[in-house]
């Protein structure tokens, strides 16, 4: 799948929370630290991950950013968090949160800050922040953001993770998703963010119920 976007703009992006976090302009160059995520989340083997998912989740990290404590951490999280993605690997998150560890380090960001970034990123492999984490909270809501878009969009969401697990039989496909969604419908509440609560977790839920209808059906 073809992404149309900016891409000096998310360079320009990243430079200026990488430097936001370093709390410095001096250091290592951020650019081509930018360039090799740029280049990882163009990898082919993505459908539904990539540079498009990556821009609307760092968009709605600054919808929500009023409710992180340091928001420079959570931009870092948003562009690490799938940074490493192998559909049929299932490490990916902890790889990620590997290779945030090695490069912001490396790029000059403090260790406290450098640490809670990869913290972050491994908390997306369950989406369950607690309820003091309020970084954690707005990087959760803004990577499920699209469970709460417009129908037709969300359709757009389901066939490209369908899309990148084209190595699953359908009847498994089918099992395995209905599950995920079954679990989802299931917690008290989709969403952590008051705005993401108000704005998005009604349409999540019809568009969560909708297609779990069309799986088991």
């Amino acid at each position: 799948m073809a992404d149309h976007v900016d891409a000096d703009a998310l360079r320009s992006r990243f430079t200026r929370c990488l430097l936001g976090a370093r709390g410095s302009a001096e250091g290592p160059d951020p650019v081509p630290y930018a360039d090799n995520l740029l280049a990882r989340w163009r990898e082919p083997q993505r459908h539904y991950h990539t540079l498009t998912h990556l821009t609307a989740v760092l968009d709605h990290v600054d919808v929500l950013e009023k409710y992180a404590d340091d928001v420079d951490v959570v931009r870092l999280a948003a562009w690490f968090h799938d940074a490493v993605y192998l559909p049929e690997r299932s490490e990916n998150e902890e790889r990620s949160a590997r290779l945030a560890e090695r490069a912001l380090s490396e790029a000059g960001v403090p260790e406290a800050k450098t640490a809670q970034v990869a913290r972050l990123v491994r908390l997306t492999v369950g989406h369950d922040p607690a309820e003091d984490d309020r970084d954690g909270q707005v990087l959760c809501d803004a990577d499920l953001a699209i469970l709460g878009a417009p129908p037709s969009a969300y359709a757009a969401y389901t066939a490209a993770v369908r899309e990148e697990y084209h190595f699953v039989p359908n009847d498994a496909f089918r099992e395995g998703r209905a599950a995920v969604l079954r679990q989802l419908l299931a917690l008290p509440h989709l969403f952590h963010t008051p705005h993401a609560q108000q704005h998005w977790e009604p349409t999540a839920r019809y568009n969560v119920r909708a297609e779990l209808e069309m799986l088991t059906s």
